[in-house]
């Protein structure tokens, strides 16, 4: 049974969210810009330079295509213009990388459904911190007004139907989830929906399992959770969770489930010291899926939307 706990905790508006973030970024990823100035700053750009340039840029996760088209462009607009003004070269290199990372994506929530509660699965394989990612994801939503229930449809960790309740007791968010350990998740799922719908809620989030050890298993499990919320609902996001700090292995987890289900957004996790900023760059080019959201550090509020220029300037922050 579903039963919502008087709230405890105001989340954090949007607005500190990003300030903070972005602080927070600028301090852990500011050597990635600085290196990048200094070396399209010098007074002889030459092939050497170039190849500098290339190497921090592949150091910094952006992936091989990417960094050619970047060096490139860069190349082209250096020689073409002959500038060797730093705040000129600057202001290049943060067209091209906002350009890269594609501020025309659309990065918005589906969160909104007509007559209906909106509902958003939440997939990724363990331990990137899928079930934390919906707790702080409530948190947002609650931060904006909207009235949310959680269903713990990953029935095979068993301390997780556990951890995401106590995430939406602390912002009065109800939970649905089985006593049953092992439950089938589909059925978990499908009642959050149902709960969703008799209530009027105006989200449902459902967080699934994410064993990989095998990809039949994983896609028999993720594509029944899905088919069965259909019978209630449409699922009107699907939000891929994936850490940071794993780099290139977060590219090849992406593709898997990119095959399973129909992945409308990235939340990346973890986007820290140990972070290389360019995955943003990489993952969104090999799915052709915005990120949405990122997260830096550990606190509740620590998860805000992702928006290019904001990410960029951090990145070149001097």
């Amino acid at each position: 049974e579903a039963e919502a706990p008087v709230a405890t905790e105001t989340p954090e508006p949007i607005g500190g969210r990003l300030a903070r973030l972005r602080a927070r970024l600028v301090k852990s990823n500011n050597v990635f810009g600085k290196s990048l100035l200094a070396l399209l700053s010098q007074d002889e750009i030459d092939e050497d330079v170039w190849d500098e340039i290339e190497e921090t840029l592949l150091m910094a996760d952006l992936g091989t295509d990417p960094t050619m088209e970047l060096v490139e462009r860069l190349r082209e607009r250096v020689k073409v213009e002959g500038s060797k003004d730093p705040a000129r070269v600057k202001a290049m290199l943060r067209e091209e990388l906002i350009a890269l990372i594609d501020p025309q994506l659309d990065r918005s929530l589906n969160t909104e459904a007509a007559g209906r509660p909106a509902v958003v699965m939440v997939v990724g394989v363990n331990g990137v911190g899928k079930t934390t990612t919906v707790g702080k994801l409530a948190r947002v939503l609650v931060a904006q007004d909207k009235d949310v229930i959680l269903g713990a449809a990953d029935t095979f960790r068993a301390a997780a139907a556990e951890q995401l309740t106590t995430w939406g007791s602390r912002v009065g968010v109800p939970t649905v989830s089985s006593d049953v350990e092992g439950a089938d998740p589909a059925s978990v799922a499908f009642e959050a929906v149902a709960k969703g719908v008799e209530l009027e809620s105006d989200v449902v989030m459902v967080d699934t399992a994410g064993r990989l050890q095998n990809k039949a298993n994983l896609m028999d499990e993720l594509g029944k959770v899905k088919r069965v919320i259909e019978k209630k609902s449409e699922v009107d996001e699907v939000l891929l969770v994936l850490d940071a700090t794993t780099g290139q292995n977060g590219l090849s987890q992406a593709k898997v489930f990119s095959e399973v289900v129909n992945v409308t957004g990235i939340v990346l996790t973890k986007l820290d010291g140990s972070a290389r900023g360019g995955i943003v760059v990489a993952i969104q080019r090999q799915l052709g899926v915005p990120v949405k959201l990122i997260g830096l550090g550990e606190g509740p509020d620590d998860l805000a939307p992702f928006e290019a220029e904001t990410f960029v300037d951090a990145l070149m922050e001097e």
